[in-house]
């Protein structure tokens, strides 16, 4: 209970005018900081909303595929969709989607699923992850032309470069639990 209060007043900060404002001001900021913790958010009500829902999450989320799709979708649209950021910026309804897909459609089925998947379905899962952020990556640095109507060039470069380093991130961070696999059988 004490993990949804949290992030309930996790959630009510980061709807605040000013910090809506801060983090939407900077391309990087607005994708690497405020879509992750919305997700964040999501994951801190998840145990509380299993509690209150068990049987919802074990009918439709038994092996954890199905919320780990759901998660994939929703990144993946506010990722790879340009346009989606912008219209977060600049239409009302799209940035209360933002603020309810983010933390109830991809935070908690998230956290549901990780450790319902095998381990290599957590596996396939984090090279997905790195193979998202290095599309995105691409698509940002790659680019020529102005992406997203609120964001000059720079800032898209910017958030191109940061992907490919969380990309990398997360490939060492999977590379590294192999190794530490490896070692805990022994």
């Amino acid at each position: 209970m004490k993990q949804a209060i949290y992030g309930l007043i996790f959630y009510i900060f980061l709807m605040l005018p000013p910090v809506i404002s801060i983090s939407e001001s900077i391309m990087v900021l607005h994708m690497h900081m405020q879509m992750p913790l919305l997700v964040i958010v999501g994951m801190l009500f998840t145990p509380y909303l299993k509690e209150k829902f068990p049987g919802f999450f074990e009918k439709w989320n038994t092996n954890g595929v199905p919320g780990t799709l759901l998660f994939f979708i929703i990144l993946i649209y506010w990722m790879m969709v340009p346009r989606a950021m912008d219209d977060a910026i600049s239409t009302l309804s799209v940035e209360i989607f933002k603020f309810i897909s983010l933390p109830f459609l991809a935070g908690v089925p998230l956290r549901d699923s990780w450790k319902k998947l095998s381990k290599r379905g957590q596996s396939t899962a984090l090279i997905s992850f790195a193979i998202v952020y290095g599309i995105v990556s691409l698509l940002y640095i790659a680019s020529p032309n102005q992406l997203c109507n609120n964001y000059i060039v720079a800032e898209q470069k910017a958030l191109g470069w940061t992907s490919l380093f969380t990309a990398i991130g997360i490939l060492i961070y999977y590379v590294q639990s192999l190794f530490i696999e490896e070692e805990l059988e022994e």
